[in-house]
């Protein structure tokens, strides 16, 4: 139901998810060495409801930032849920503390009108993020694909959120396979966000109570995912293998249409096997490129879904160990 909500927001191009301050100080912890003297940019974000914008502005001394920069997007719906009723699109840039209380106060948050509606696509968003060291935001879910592709293109650092799904996009895997992006700490995930959608799904709405969200403009989505270019701990963790393939071949069938066996689970990849694997595609959490080789996607040698004795697993990446 929760997936069929989202889908009914990007077809109405609908993207308003804003991420808690607890999953941002989750992930964002173990980047803290990439901040020094750079400038952030937050290119998806107002500042007066974003925790992205308050997370940067309240520990810009103590990640030694040089510049945070935060865009608002024009609001065409002055009845929004957050009461950030914008007329005009603007960003603000922040570049520290200047009465010694170590707390962004009004006075010393620079706001600039737009002159369009904010969108990260426009030229004058462009020369923002032409200006920034490093994107970090949580991208229009219907627009995961050009936003992924801008940043390539200028050749952008970031750490952004993303569905699971969006592992399985032409646009983004063939950047995971090259090593251009990556996985970052905390994946595959249930996160709350606050929406203007009103939930109406009483499990969801106990599980965001749970976790001390309470009200009907929040909502659990699953399979939610970090992906990034910077450098963290988990990158080159090496994955202990401990099942074994000899004498367990029954465990492990072979693929109807490549070369390949079946790997159920990441904890069943075998440790005595060095030929071609098909993985979940949550393999990709604890994927070291310096142990293992992504070959390809999904695909058979026929161009169809890879298949077992005519049955379908689901998305499937086939690997190789590396030495």
């Amino acid at each position: 139901m929760v997936h069929k909500q989202l889908t009914k927001a990007r077809s109405k191009k609908k993207d308003d998810f804003y991420t808690s301050i607890s999953d941002i100080e989750n992930e964002l912890k173990y980047y803290t060495s990439h901040f020094k003297n750079k400038v952030v940019l937050c290119n998806c974000d107002d500042p007066r409801v974003s925790n992205f914008f308050h997370y940067f502005a309240y520990n810009f001394e103590r990640l030694k930032l040089k510049k945070l920069i935060s865009v608002c997007y024009k609001n065409q719906n002055l009845e929004m849920f957050t009461n950030s009723k914008s007329e005009q699109a603007i960003y603000i840039e922040y570049t520290g503390d200047k009465n010694g209380n170590r707390v962004p106060d009004l006075e010393e948050i620079e706001v600039i009108s737009l002159k369009g509606d904010g969108d990260f696509r426009s030229l004058e968003c462009i020369k923002l993020l032409e200006e920034a060291d490093i994107v970090v935001t949580n991208p229009p879910f219907s627009l995961f694909r050009e936003y992924i592709k801008q940043l390539m293109e200028y050749k952008k650092k970031f750490i952004i959120i993303g569905t699971m799904n969006v592992i399985t996009y032409k646009e983004v895997f063939p950047l995971i396979k090259d090593n251009k992006i990556w996985m970052g700490i905390n994946n595959n995930q249930s996160c709350v966000f606050k929406t203007p959608y009103i939930n109406t799904l009483e499990d969801n709405k106990k599980f965001c109570e749970q976790k001390g969200y309470v009200g009907d403009n929040f909502v659990k989505v699953p399979g939610i995912n970090w992906y990034t270019n910077l450098l963290h701990k988990k990158r080159n963790e090496e994955l202990i293998l401990v099942k074994t393939y000899k004498g367990n071949e029954k465990d492990y069938p072979k693929y109807d249409n490549y070369d390949a066996i079946e790997v159920s689970k990441v904890t069943k990849i075998p440790k005595d096997y060095y030929g071609c694997m098909g993985v979940p595609i949550t393999f990709l959490d604890k994927y070291n490129s310096n142990q293992f080789e992504i070959v390809k996607f999904r695909k058979g040698d026929d161009g169809k879904d890879l298949s077992i004795n005519g049955k379908y697993p689901y998305f499937r990446i086939l690997i190789k160990r590396t030495n």
